[in-house]
């Protein structure tokens, strides 16, 4: 199975890719929606460009697609670039995204691919306790919900800040892994790829949200 991982970069990309791996199966290339201008209805904006350095470390091919981010128009970006790689199936790190899940799927029956989503409805709370447990670096790079405060941004997270998170979102009432968009992440280390990735930046904290200006990122 030839498989290309939709990857911006952040947890559930990396989880997905992690298991596409798992299942023996040939990642021929890591695909990044680089978004030029204004946001997106479908694709994480900032930090994407950390995929190339995932990519290099993991010694697959990276595919950098530019798009406007117009609703309209962004899949169509993804489907005339996804038609050039000799493929079988696209991976995509969708949760509960019912709206990015079925413009995917629609997207590879007309290329007469497989989509996998493989973290599709998983709990929240497996998720990102997995991810910890198998040694997947996860940074937070910003923050937008009660609870999760300036001391959160760029933090890494291990078993004791997890613990600390996990109490949060009982407390504050907030999705454990994010979903709701309570933090975005970038993944630095996994077993994933090779060496790790260093993500230089200063934090930003506009009064009840902030994140992560980033100025550098490097590999080694």
């Amino acid at each position: 199975m030839r498989v290309a991982i939709l990857s911006s970069g952040g947890k559930d990309s990396a989880a997905a890719w992690w298991w596409a791996m798992c299942k023996g199966w040939d990642v021929v290339a890591l695909v990044t929606m680089r978004v030029v201008s204004g946001d997106s209805m479908m694709f994480q904006v900032p930090g994407t460009e950390i995929v190339q350095h995932q990519a290099k470390l993991a010694n697959v091919s990276w595919l950098s697609i530019d798009t406007e981010g117009q609703e309209e128009l962004e899949i169509t970006d993804l489907e005339n670039h996804i038609s050039e790689l000799e493929i079988d199936a696209l991976v995509c790190g969708a949760l509960r995204s019912d709206y990015q899940k079925s413009r995917i799927e629609r997207m590879c029956q007309r290329l007469g691919i497989i989509s996998y989503t493989p973290l599709w409805h998983q709990s929240g709370l497996a998720h990102i306790s997995g991810l910890v447990k198998h040694g997947f670096g996860v940074m937070i790079t910003s923050v937008a919900c009660d609870g999760l405060d300036q001391t959160w941004i760029g933090k890494i997270l291990d078993e004791k800040s997890l613990e600390s998170m996990i109490e949060l979102s009982k407390q504050y009432r907030f999705n454990v892994d994010g979903e709701g968009g309570e933090y975005e992440t970038l993944v630095v280390h996994g077993p994933h790829f090779e060496g790790q990735i260093v993500v230089t930046g200063t934090p930003e904290w506009y009064g009840r949200r902030g994140e992560l200006q980033i100025s550098k990122i490097s590999s080694s």
